[in-house]
C-alpha cells in the first residue's frame, strides 16, 4: 500500500507549494516511492465557516485552485467550526469558496467539517464535494470514533490524535472502516490536555466574530509554541517508521499532517522528513531556500 498525506495550508503556504509540487514531479526519486500527497487542506484569512486554526492565507484563490488542478492533487476546505448557526450558511464568501472547489477539475475537492449542520448543508447544495469528519470533534472514545467512521456521508474520518495509541483496536476494525481513517501524526498539544475542545470552540467564536471567554492553554509547554521535536516526543505521534512498518501492512494510508497556523519553515521541515529520503532533503532544502519569491520566516 502507499501512504497518502493530507498536508496543511492551502491558502497560506501556496509559494511554498509551487516549488515543492515541482521538485516532487520533476524529481520523484528524491522521494520515498512508498508515499503521495493526497490533498491540501486549509482556508483564506476571515472564513466564517472556519474552524481548527485560526486562518491567515492570503494567496489569491484562483492562483490556489489552479495550482492543484494542474497537480492532479485535492484541494480541501477548511470549514470545521462547531458553532455554525442557519443565518451562517449563506455567507457569501465560504459559498463562493464551495462553488470554485466543485468546479476545479476532474480530481474531487472536499470540505473539512465539525458541525452536522454544515454538513447537511453541503450535502445538499454542493454534492460533488467529498466531507472530511474533523478531529476538532475531540472524540476520545472508541465507540464514538467506530460510529463515526460508519456515517455514510464522510469519506474520511480524522480521530483525535489520542486515539493513535490504540493500534490494536484500530486493527479490529472492518476494511472499510480503516480505508476512512486519517491518523493526525504531527501533534504537539498535550496528550492529557482536557480543554482541547474548549480550545477549538475559542478558533470558531472568532471566526465568527464573536465574544467569549478567552481560551489559555496550561500545558506546561505553552510558551514554547509548535515544536516538530517536542511532536515527536508526544505518545501520540506517527513516525516514517510507524507509518511503513505498523499502519500500511494494517491497511490504513491516510495520514494528516498539521501545521496551517506554523511558519512556512516548519512545514518544509514536515515534508522533508515525511516524504524526503535522507539523502535527498538537502537537495530539496536548497532548492526551496534558493527560490527568492518564499520568504521563510
Amino acid at each position: 500500500m502507499k501512504a497518502y498525506y493530507h498536508l496543511p495550508g492551502l491558502f497560506e503556504f501556496y509559494e511554498l507549494y509551487k516549488i515543492f509540487f515541482r521538485l516532487f514531479r520533476e524529481h520523484r526519486e528524491y522521494f520515498y516511492d512508498w508515499c503521495d500527497i493526497g490533498s491540501v487542506y486549509g482556508a483564506p484569512a476571515d472564513c466564517l465557516w472556519g474552524g481548527g486554526r485560526v486562518g491567515f492565507g492570503e494567496s489569491r484563490q484562483e492562483e490556489v485552485f489552479a495550482l492543484m488542478r494542474e497537480n492532479g492533487i485535492s484541494a480541501r476546505l477548511t470549514f470545521s467550526n462547531s458553532l455554525l448557526r442557519e443565518e451562517h450558511l449563506a455567507d457569501r464568501k465560504c459559498n463562493q469558496l464551495c462553488r470554485m472547489a466543485a468546479e476545479n477539475g476532474a480530481v474531487p475537492a472536499g470540505v473539512i467539517v465539525a458541525s452536522d449542520l454544515l454538513t447537511e448543508y453541503l450535502r445538499e447544495n454542493y454534492p460533488e464535494l467529498y466531507l472530511v469528519s474533523s478531529t476538532t470533534k475531540v472524540q476520545t472514545g472508541w465507540e464514538e470514533l467506530e460510529a463515526e467512521l460508519d456515517r455514510p456521508e464522510f469519506r474520511y474520518v480524522v480521530p483525535d490524535f489520542r486515539q493513535n495509541v490504540k493500534i490494536e483496536a484500530f486493527r479490529g476494525l472492518t476494511q472499510s472502516q480503516k480505508e476512512k481513517v486519517e491518523l493526525l501524526c504531527n501533534e504537539c498539544c498535550s496528550f492529557t490536555c482536557p480543554d482541547r475542545k474548549k480550545c477549538y470552540e475559542d478558533v470558531s467564536r472568532k471566526s465568527l466574530g464573536e465574544d467569549g471567554p478567552e481560551h489559555r492553554c496550561t500545558s506546561l509547554t505553552a510558551d514554547r509554541g509548535y515544536r516538530f521535536s517536542d511532536a515527536m516526543e508526544n505518545p501520540g505521534f506517527i513516525g516514517i517508521d510507524g507509518i511503513r512498518d505498523t499502519w500500511l501492512p494494517m491497511g490504513i494510508s491516510n495520514f494528516k499532517i498539521e501545521g496551517r497556523s506554523l511558519g512556512s519553515a516548519i512545514v518544509l521541515e514536515f515534508l522533508l522528513y515525511y516524504m524526503t529520503k535522507p539523502e535527498c532533503r538537502l537537495k530539496v532544502r536548497e532548492e526551496v531556500y534558493l527560490d527568492s519569491s518564499l520568504d521563510l520566516f
